[in-house]
């Protein structure tokens, strides 16, 4: 309801804090669907609030680490590699918010895929 009304004004930049607090996985995969949609048919900028690092390090061109200051900003490749960023999510948390990226190399798998058939 909130969202539809933010958006009646078509407006240039959209604001969002902890949008999905309180939805459930599935609600909240619709509610950023229905956000990219939005974003795209009225060419807004999106700046939003969240803790939820998957969606934000997969779907943000740009992205602000706060700690009580800036620890880091960039793209989400620059941020995921910073040190203040896996201090906070990966390695001082000794592996409770392990990072873990996959990155499709396709032309890898086939070859792997390949060479285990050949030892077969």
């Amino acid at each position: 309801m909130l969202l539809a009304r933010a958006i009646l004004g078509r407006p240039d930049v959209l604001m969002l804090d902890e949008p999905t607090q309180g939805l459930d996985q599935p609600g909240a995969a619709a509610f950023y669907q229905s956000l990219e949609h939005i974003r795209d048919r009225l060419g807004c900028a999106v700046l939003m609030v969240s803790h939820d690092l998957h969606v934000v390090m997969s779907a943000s061109d740009r992205v602000i680490c706060l700690n009580g200051h800036v620890c880091c900003e960039g793209h989400p490749a620059v941020v995921s590699a910073a040190p203040a960023y896996r201090e906070l999510f990966g390695t001082g948390t000794r592996g409770t918010l392990a990072l873990y990226q996959h990155h499709h190399d396709h032309a890898d798998h086939a070859a792997h895929h390949h060479h285990h058939h050949e030892e077969a």
